[in-house]
């Protein structure tokens, strides 16, 4: 579902210097991303996105002034979606990672990930792709999407073939395109065809919701496992 970028135009929004300071050079030494912007809060970040037009935002959850989910919510509808957002968070099981992920981020990234998980981070979500495969995704939206009143439409697993829902099932347990082609033993070209009827029959913006619809409609339980 994603698409090839060339150089990676990234913005960085952190409220503590040195942390915002540590990617920003971290970032600065990859040929194929260039950060076009840095915030210390939420409004700045929204100001700066606008300015800079990035491909990605990577935005700290918890910011003064408007926090990382507001200015996700603001960046994502200026922009059209063309800016995609990775969240930074310091807890793994941070209250407000299932907002994110209604707002609309691609992802989520521990503060003290390590620098191969930060830029396959940012390359994964930068392309349109949901960061789907850590556990702390799974584990929050188990928790989280039963206890809070749903921000998508509510639907029916009835309105899906046996086929999509099987397609939806594989994407909320983060297997990509190419792996869940292999599972099913189907063609990418197939698996792109059902993802985009499963996208139109839902009403789905991206991955990240689809995870959150598998784990509304029973598909899927906290943990990964199945329904």
């Amino acid at each position: 579902m994603g698409e090839e970028l060339g150089v990676i135009r990234a913005l960085v929004a952190d409220d503590q210097a040195v942390v915002r300071t540590g990617f920003v050079n971290l970032l600065g030494t990859q040929e194929d991303i260039e950060v076009v912007g840095e915030a210390e809060d939420g409004v700045q970040a929204v100001r700066v996105a606008a300015e800079t037009r990035p491909d990605l935002a990577l935005l700290d959850i918890r910011m003064p002034h408007k926090n990382g989910i507001e200015a996700a919510r603001e960046i994502l509808a200026a922009s059209e979606g063309a800016t995609k957002v990775l969240m930074l968070t310091t807890f793994g099981l941070d209250e407000y990672v299932y907002d994110a992920l209604a707002a609309g981020a691609g992802g989520f990234l521990l503060k003290d990930s390590t620098f191969p998980e930060l830029l396959h981070a940012v390359r994964v979500v930068a392309a349109g792709n949901a960061l789907l495969s850590p556990e702390i995704t799974k584990r929050v939206i188990g928790e989280f999407v039963h206890a809070r009143a749903s921000r998508l439409p509510v639907h029916s697993i009835g309105e899906l073939t046996a086929r999509e829902a099987e397609v939806l099932t594989l994407i909320a347990r983060g297997l990509s395109n190419a792996e869940i082609a292999g599972r099913l033993t189907i063609t990418d070209h197939t698996v792109k065809t059902h993802i985009n009827r499963l996208f139109a029959k839902l009403e789905l913006r991206d991955r990240a919701q689809a995870v959150i619809v598998a784990y509304e409609l029973g598909l899927v339980r906290a943990g990964g496992g199945a329904g």
